[in-house]
């Protein structure tokens, strides 16, 4: 079986223009992964946070509640899309674009299974972080061009934890590219089998998931690093003037944003479609397949879920304590943990904790 990567591109060189091959990737990527997950996770989240606060959540539209997202999505379709006279419109119009496209970007190098990924890019890793500016860029411009000084204060308060936490992230997966020796996700993933899982290769890579997923969070404006929107203080922040569909794009360009640090954890450090005792050459070609693919969407749904259980645990941090954890532990902990790898790598000739033992035993 093909991979989608190898079929679409032989469907451009043979048939189809280069424009009509980006369109019809984008719509791939929009219309069965994106927008569906989206909705489904804004139903997610809400019975979770019903669950935690010992509530029931939406159980009105559809069996249980499902189809709940799907009447918030036509309700925000069909409200007055509402553009503030002092605003600068162009600018104000095209940030939510901007968000989006850098949000739906980000899915085209998420290795699913071995053989569903969009574009395995041997640079996916600055890939990632590249468009993760992207998204930043378009929540400081909606900030910038509402005209509203709640609004630029969260667009500023983005501004300066993007800019802050991006850094501990890329050296956290600096560690995965030191010990893979690439930087395609696909790679990532296949020198992960059986117990090879990034997370336990050594210690030094244990602590640096934790430091990816805390910056991720923070990246992504979840709570408790909520502070860009932080409605106690801003009245919602950087989308305080955006209404309708545009407010729309803002919200599903968040749950695909968390969806995609999820999915990097993932591919990153928690082997992809790997498990361990479970050798992929025993099973049945046709069934190989499917099976990657619900082992990653259920470890990416794990994580999922964390997030959303911390968002409604922990309380807010302020805006000082946020930037003092990145620069006063987070970044010079994660210069350490590159270091220490390194080392590691150098000593021990780049092989796990797993390898290790194997090699005593044997």
């Amino acid at each position: 079986m093909e991979s989608l990567s190898i079929f679409l591109h032989n469907l451009t060189q043979q048939t189809l223009p280069l424009w009509i091959f980006v369109l019809l990737s984008i719509v791939l990527i929009l219309f069965l992964i994106t927008l569906p997950f989206a909705g489904f996770a804004t139903y997610l989240e809400r019975k979770v946070s019903a669950d935690i606060q010992a509530r029931i959540g939406p159980n009105r539209v559809g069996p249980y509640g499902l189809l709940q997202f799907i009447a918030d999505g036509i309700k925000l379709i069909l409200k007055e899309d509402i553009i503030p006279t002092a605003s600068d419109k162009i600018f104000f119009r095209m940030a939510p674009m901007i968000v989006i496209i850098g949000s739906f970007s980000m899915f085209v190098i998420i290795p699913f299974a071995q053989k569903i990924v969009i574009a395995d890019l041997n640079i996916g890793v600055l890939y990632i972080l590249a468009m993760g500016s992207f998204v930043a860029l378009g929540t400081i411009m909606g900030g910038w061009a509402s005209n509203n000084k709640w609004s630029l204060l969260g667009g500023m308060r983005s501004a300066a934890s993007v800019i802050s936490y991006e850094i501990p992230a890329a050296l956290a997966l600096l560690n995965v590219i030191l010990v893979s020796g690439s930087m395609s996700f696909g790679h990532i993933v296949d020198q992960q089998k059986f117990f090879n899982w990034n997370l336990f290769h050594n210690p030094f890579l244990f602590i640096s998931f934790f430091i990816y997923f805390i910056s991720a969070l923070a990246e992504v404006n979840r709570t408790p690093f909520d502070i860009p929107e932080a409605d106690s203080e801003l009245v919602g922040g950087y989308h305080t003037e955006y209404s309708g569909m545009r407010f729309a794009l803002f919200f599903l360009a968040e749950y695909a944003d968390i969806f995609v640090i999820c999915a990097v954890a993932t591919a990153a450090f928690l082997g992809g479609w790997h498990v361990p005792f479970l050798n992929y050459e025993n099973i049945a070609e046709g069934v190989q397949l499917p099976l990657q693919f619900i082992i990653t969407l259920t470890k990416i749904l794990v994580l999922f879920y964390v997030v959303m259980w911390l968002r409604w645990t922990l309380p807010r941090y302020r805006v000082d304590q946020l930037l003092g954890l990145c620069w006063k532990f987070l970044t010079p902990l994660s210069f350490l943990m590159v270091i220490l790898t390194s080392m590691w790598m150098l000593c021990f000739g780049g092989r796990s904790f797993y390898g290790i033992i194997i090699g005593f035993f044997s």
